[in-house]
C-alpha cells in the first residue's frame, strides 16, 4: 500500500478506538502526541525501505534510512511480521519511558495510538500480492485472500479507487454513526 493509505488506515483505526471505547481523559499534548504517534506508527513498519514515506517525515530521514536499510535487510521482512511488531514496541517503549521525563505527555496513550498504527499497516500489506511475513523468521509470507492472483497491486487501481475511498468512507460512518462518543472525546481533552 502507498504512504497515504497506510496514514488513513491507522487514522481509521485510531477513529474506531475513540469512538467504541470509554473516552480517557488526556491532555491537549497527549492527544497530538498520540495522533502523531500514529501516523508515525501507520508507516513504521516500512524503517527497512530508505526510500519509505517514514524517512521523508523525519529530519535527515533519508540519511537515516540509508544508514539502517543494510542492517535491517529487505524490504517486508522482520519489520512486516508479529516479531518485528514486538521488538518495535518494546523498543518504543524504552524510548517513550525516556522522553516521559522530558516530555510531559502520556506515553502509554502515546504508545498504544502507535501500536496501532502499526497494526494497521501489517494488515493493510497483508491483501496486498507480496503479502507479508507474519511468523517471521519462516520465510513464507501470507496475504488475504490466501489466493495471490485475487489481493490487490501495490498504488494500483483497487487502492485508489476502492481501498482509499473505503476508507474515507469507513470514517464518515464512524464520525456519523459514533458522533456524541466522538464529541465526548474531543470535549474531554484537556479537562
Amino acid at each position: 500500500m502507498t504512504g497515504r493509505t497506510h496514514d488513513l488506515a491507522a487514522f481509521t483505526t485510531l477513529a474506531a478506538y475513540i469512538a467504541t471505547q470509554p473516552a480517557p481523559s488526556m491532555t491537549l499534548a497527549t492527544a497530538i502526541g498520540a495522533f502523531f504517534g500514529n501516523m508515525m506508527g501507520g508507516l513504521l513498519p516500512d524503517i527497512d525501505d530508505a526510500t519509505s514515506d517514514f524517512w521523508d517525515k523525519i529530519p535527515a530521514g533519508s540519511f537515516f534510512g540509508n544508514l539502517l536499510h543494510p542492517l535491517i535487510g529487505h524490504h517486508r521482512m522482520v519489520s512486516h511480521s508479529l516479531f518485528g511488531m514486538a521488538l518495535a514496541g518494546y523498543l518504543l517503549h524504552l524510548l517513550l519511558g525516556v522522553m516521559h521525563h522530558v516530555v510531559l505527555i502520556d506515553m502509554h496513550i502515546v504508545w498504544w495510538a502507535t501500536m496501532f498504527g502499526y497494526a494497521s499497516h501489517l494488515i493493510m500489506d497483508c491483501i496486498t500480492k507480496e503479502g507479508i511475513p507474519w511468523f517471521f523468521p519462516v520465510p513464507v509470507r501470507f496475504g488475504f485472500p490466501p489466493i495471490k492472483f485475487f489481493r490487490v497491486r501495490t498504488g494500483g487501481p483497487v487502492e485508489t479507487f476502492v481501498i482509499f475511498p473505503g476508507l474515507l468512507a469507513t470514517n464518515a460512518y464512524i464520525i456519523y454513526v459514533y458522533y456524541p462518543s466522538i464529541l465526548t472525546f474531543i470535549r474531554s481533552i484537556g479537562k
